[in-house]
């Protein structure tokens, strides 16, 4: 049996997978289950939360969870202990993603961490257009930078025909998803109606009544479904963005590098955040493999492409999510 460590108190676990489960999650499925032993903290798939038509390998799931684990190393750290991680510890458990032992630290956090820390809860998601400001280049560095950190890379679509093209493929994919019934229905699983008493999925506060259109127009789900719901938009002066299109690569793709995928893109979200920008997420094309395929050879070097994201300065207000109470999705083993 594994005794906590005199120095790792259960508030500073609690804390620890507090600030995990604030990171983002495709549809908002929040595929993270936490398992703590004495000073260790576990983090597993939970594969009841996969989507199985868009997802059918838990690529993104993984992606996910990555994001979870690299909020759940960085509130460590805040908190004075230093992560010792290991990758998929287990072959025979393959929903065991990492375990997580908290050593203690007798230094002060540094103010790099504190103020990546300070930026967990003011990332959010963002669906609709950016505003004119300019991204300046060192912010751009910074983000690439982070990304490169934890084992990914960031392809800027700097060409007006690269992002008109991954623009297009978002759209068809959209079309495509649209018109698959299997789709769809996966779709209004995780997009309840309005007054739900659910702590999960994209819910009515979380995206526009109407998505203003951008050029090159990149096409957001309709989480809606046709019924008109979502939140109202704000007064804008017409002058509307796609923003940086950004491309998160990696050299591999396998669930390890999913993991890599998700870190990174974590890191990057709260580099960005730190600079008042916000990100908004189009999967549709990386779901639909022949999409997938056609990126990976024309735009990323033979990459692995892992996420398609916009990035900018948020048009509009600023809207809400919901996330699982802690105690579902933690549990105490002996």
């Amino acid at each position: 049996m594994s005794s906590p460590s005199r120095d790792v108190t259960a508030e500073a676990v609690r804390r620890a997978v507090e600030d995990a489960v604030q990171a983002p999650s495709v549809h908002n499925t929040q595929p993270w289950r936490f398992a703590v032993r004495g000073s260790r903290i576990s983090l597993s798939a939970d594969s009841d939360r996969r989507l199985d038509v868009a997802d059918p390998d838990g690529r993104e799931m993984l992606i996910s969870c990555g994001a979870a684990l690299y909020n759940l190393r960085l509130s460590m750290r805040a908190q004075r202990f230093e992560p010792v991680v290991r990758l998929l510890p287990d072959p025979d458990r393959p929903h065991l993603l990492a375990d997580v032992d908290m050593e203690p630290e007798r230094v002060r956090a540094g103010d790099e961490v504190e103020r990546e820390h300070a930026q967990i809860r003011r990332r959010h998601s963002h669906r609709g257009a950016f505003r004119p400001d300019p991204v300046a280049a060192e912010v751009l560095t910074a983000l690439r930078h982070a990304a490169e950190r934890e084992g990914a890379r960031l392809i800027q679509a700097a060409d007006a025909h690269v992002t008109g093209a991954l623009a297009a493929l978002t759209e068809a994919a959209e079309h495509i998803q649209q018109r698959t019934p299997s789709y769809a229905a996966e779709i209004a699983r995780w997009a309840p109606a309005p007054a739900t008493a659910r702590k999960d999925g994209v819910q009515q506060a979380a995206y526009p009544r109407q998505t203003p259109r951008t050029e090159p127009h990149f096409p957001a789900r309709d989480f809606a479904r046709g019924q008109g719901w979502g939140v109202e938009p704000s007064t804008d002066d017409g002058t509307v963005r796609a923003g940086i299109v950004l491309l998160l690569v990696t050299g591999s793709d396998t669930p390890a590098a999913w993991l890599e995928a998700g870190q990174a893109l974590q890191r990057v979200l709260l580099c960005a955040a730190e600079h008042d920008l916000a990100a908004a997420y189009h999967t549709q094309a990386l779901q639909v493999p022949e999409l997938r395929a056609f990126i990976r050879a024309h735009f990323c070097d033979d990459a692995h492409p892992q996420m398609l994201l916009r990035l900018g300065v948020p048009d509009g207000e600023e809207l809400t999510t919901v996330r699982r109470p802690v105690e579902e999705v933690i549990t105490q083993e002996p």
